[in-house]
């Protein structure tokens, strides 16, 4: 079992910068990948970035990828989401989560853990 608690959302007007936090728990930190994710209203969740085991490889999606930054500290067993230049089209619930071992990282469904989200909003 792993329990995952976001913080660090926030409202941010246009061009503004945000960090989010998931605190990890439950299993050793460094056994796996972490993800964020994010769903706006009446839309699918969908993949924002991801971070491997040792940090040494992420990615991201096409939409952040320039402007989000994954990191992780395992002192603190903690994953990272730095925000830069927000856009209103930023604005959902922004999720940290845990794939199942070897599972596809970009596709929600093959996530086994998550946290409860914490909401991002962006104003123009």
């Amino acid at each position: 079992q792993v329990q995952l608690t976001e913080s660090g959302g926030g409202l941010v007007q246009a061009g503004g910068s945000l960090r989010l936090s998931c605190a990890a728990s439950g299993r050793t930190f460094s056994n796996y990948v972490m993800g964020w994710f994010r769903q706006a209203p009446g839309k699918e969740r969908e993949f924002v970035a991801r971070i491997s085991r040792s940090s040494g490889s992420t990615s991201y999606s096409s939409s952040v990828k320039g402007r989000f930054t994954i990191s992780r500290d395992y002192d603190k067993n903690t994953v990272y989401l730095q925000m830069n230049s927000l856009k209103p089209e930023d604005t959902a619930v922004y999720y940290c989560a845990v794939p199942r071992p070897g599972g596809n990282y970009y596709y929600a469904h093959e996530y086994e853990y998550w946290g409860q989200g914490t909401q991002v909003t962006v104003s123009s």
